[in-house]
């Protein structure tokens, strides 16, 4: 793996592609800091080495060009603080501003370029767009896990500008190993917890894992198709009804393959989608007609606890229930005292896979407990799923 520490950065103008897409709140005020200090150890090596920095991201999803609300320039006060260095701001990350910032830098200095999505040729992976980025850095880095399942201009294209000059950053490089850990060098038994809305967004990770998995725990909403598909009823719960046939096949698979697939037994109702809703503990596929299931129940707490503080490796991909609300978090909140549990008590390799589940070990205040939290929950499910990566593929060449 060609990684940063395979070159020394001394006098050299590095040209990283980070993930800053935080989350902001009405005052542009960062509400949750982690992808920027998930970049500091990269940056902080590069200056050290006696090299200058310069930051490529994007910000939201802007439509019609430069737009206030998705600068990056709200985040510059933040990000100096973090790396203790007054950084520069470019208000393009391709114009005039942005290459006479980018040929005045000075080793230990760190220019950050305006949002990339202000052009639409970013996320076009224009050949001649990434080619304008390349001419600002003698050496590319790619640190931006998060966005490495995309083919845009600075995480894949602009790559072939630096043929002999690309190196994967630490995140990159933690998160790619990471993954790896847990497709190819398991420790048995194995356990994948799959959770959230929809069953069709995990079929493809459902499917590989099966092939590598002892247990695989499903909750979350995407368990009520399964509920429903066995015959039971589900209320007014989060259904998709052309999957039913897929979730039977998905039970017959793990069969076949000996594969202990755990559904809830008992879930917590309530009767409207809301924190102050009614609520009761029922059977799974037990749901009175106008209740909805909104987390798993006690005794599907107790029994998913007892799989996973039994296992050697695990990886949690999706949370049990609406765990934003304080009703219905409790589900979400055993397993994940369960895989801290297994880590600290029995050794085992946890891997939180990003996205709402990083949402959740956070807001649990847990992340220090396992051993990773993936930055890249899209990203992380291809992945595992077996895809090629554009972002990895550009660097590995």
């Amino acid at each position: 793996m060609n990684t940063i520490d395979q070159f020394d950065f001394k006098d050299k103008k590095a040209l990283i592609r980070v993930d800053f897409n935080v989350p902001l709140n009405d005052e542009f005020k960062i509400t949750d800091d982690k992808r920027i200090r998930a970049a500091l150890p990269t940056i902080s090596k590069i200056l050290k080495d006696g090299g200058a920095v310069i930051l490529m991201s994007h910000l939201g999803r802007p439509k019609d060009g430069p737009t206030n609300k998705y600068s990056l320039k709200h985040i510059l006060g933040d990000l100096s603080a973090l790396t203790g260095v007054d950084v520069k701001f470019a208000d393009d990350c391709i114009g005039e501003s942005a290459v006479k910032q980018a040929a005045d830098l000075k080793p230990g200095e760190i220019l950050l370029l305006e949002n990339l999505r202000f052009y639409k040729e970013e996320e076009k992976g224009d050949v001649s767009f990434a080619e304008k980025l390349s001419k600002l850095g003698d050496v590319y880095v790619n640190d931006a896990f998060g966005t490495a399942h995309r083919a845009h201009a600075s995480t894949s294209i602009i790559a072939q500008f630096f043929p002999h000059a690309k190196y994967f950053g630490y995140l990159m490089a933690s998160e790619v190993e990471n993954a790896e850990k847990i497709l190819n060098h398991a420790e048995r038994p194995f356990t994948a917890i799959m959770g959230g809305a929809k069953v069709s967004d995990k079929i493809l990770l459902i499917e590989k894992l099966l092939e590598k998995v002892d247990n695989l725990i499903i909750g979350g909403g995407m368990a009520y198709t399964f509920a429903k598909a066995q015959g039971g009823e589900i209320g007014t719960s989060l259904l998709e009804a052309d999957k039913q046939e897929l979730s039977l096949a998905l039970l017959e698979k793990a069969k076949a393959k000996g594969v202990n697939l755990i559904l809830p037994i008992d879930t917590v109702i309530a009767d409207k989608f809301a924190n102050d809703a009614a609520k009761q503990d029922v059977a799974a596929g037990h749901i009175p007609a106008d209740w909805m299931g909104l987390d798993i129940g006690p005794k599907t707490a107790e029994l998913f606890q007892d799989v996973i503080k039994n296992s050697k490796t695990l990886l949690w991909n999706g949370p049990m229930g609406v765990f934003e609300m304080e009703s219905f978090q409790v589900g979400t909140k055993a397993v994940a005292d369960a895989v801290v549990a297994a880590t600290k008590d029995n050794g085992a390799f946890s891997l939180i896979g990003g996205g709402d589940s990083a949402a959740a070990i956070a807001k649990f205040g847990l992340e220090d407990e396992v051993s990773y939290v993936s930055t890249g929950g899209g990203a992380l499910l291809e992945y595992m799923e077996g895809k090629e990566l554009p972002g990895v593929k550009a660097i590995n060449g």
